[in-house]
C-alpha cells in the first residue's frame, strides 16, 4: 500500500475525439499536483491514458501504471513513470489499482473504463472497497449513464445511497477536491 494519499484514475485507451475530453485527462492531472496527490492508472502509452501520463509526468506527479501483461503486445505502454506494475490479468490489475487508490476518478472511456467504474460501485455497494468514486462529467458525456442508473433507483433495483456515493461533475478541479473531502478520515470523537 502507498503512504501517500493517490488517485485511481479509469480512462480509455483510444484517443477521444473531443479535445474537452483530452483536456479533461490534463486538468486531472494537474489538480493531482496541486494537492500533491499521486496518480495510480492502467498503464497505457496511447488515447486518454497516454494523456494523462503525459500530463502527470510533466506536472511532476508520481504515477504508477498498473498493466497486465497481455496488453504490452496489444498496446504501447507508458514510459517515463514513476513505477510501471506488470500483473497477469485484469481482475489483479483492478485489485492493484483498488489497493493502492484513495479515491477513484472516471474519464470518459469505453468498455474497459465502464467495467472499472462498475466494479468499483458494486465493492463500494458491497462494503469490499469503501473509498469514494466519482466520474467527470465532461461535456455531459455521463449524463446517459447516470440517467440509466436513476432509472434503477426508480425502478427499485438500485439503492438511493448507491446511486448518491457516486460523485458526478463536470469540472476536474471541484471533483477531486470532493473526492478528497469524502476519502478523509472521519475525526474521532470527543468524549466529554
Amino acid at each position: 500500500m502507498m503512504s501517500m494519499r493517490s488517485l485511481c484514475v479509469f480512462a480509455g485507451a483510444r484517443p477521444a475525439r473531443d479535445s474537452d475530453h483530452t483536456e479533461a485527462a490534463r486538468a486531472v492531472a494537474r489538480a493531482a499536483a496541486a494537492r500533491g496527490l499521486g496518480l495510480v492508472y492502467g498503464g497505457g502509452g496511447g488515447g486518454m491514458m497516454g494523456v494523462l501520463a503525459e500530463a502527470a509526468i510533466e506536472a511532476g506527479v508520481h504515477i504508477v501504471g498498473v498493466a497486465p501483461r497481455f496488453l504490452s503486445d496489444r498496446e504501447v505502454l507508458a514510459a517515463g513513470l514513476s513505477e510501471l506494475v506488470m500483473v497477469d490479468s485484469m481482475g489483479e490489475r483492478k485489485d492493484v489499482m483498488f489497493d493502492r487508490a484513495s479515491a477513484f476518478l472516471t474519464l470518459p472511456g469505453g468498455l474497459g473504463t465502464y467495467d472499472e467504474l462498475f466494479e468499483v460501485l458494486s465493492g463500494n455497494y458491497l462494503d469490499l472497497i469503501g473509498k469514494p468514486c466519482g466520474v467527470l462529467n465532461v461535456n455531459g458525456y455521463f449524463e446517459p449513464l447516470v440517467a440509466m442508473i436513476d432509472g434503477g433507483v426508480r425502478a427499485g433495483f438500485i439503492g438511493r445511497g448507491a446511486r448518491d456515493a457516486m460523485l458526478v461533475d463536470g469540472d476536474a478541479e471541484r471533483l477531486v477536491s470532493r473526492l478528497l473531502a469524502a476519502a478523509a478520515p472521519a475525526a474521532p470523537a470527543v468524549s466529554g
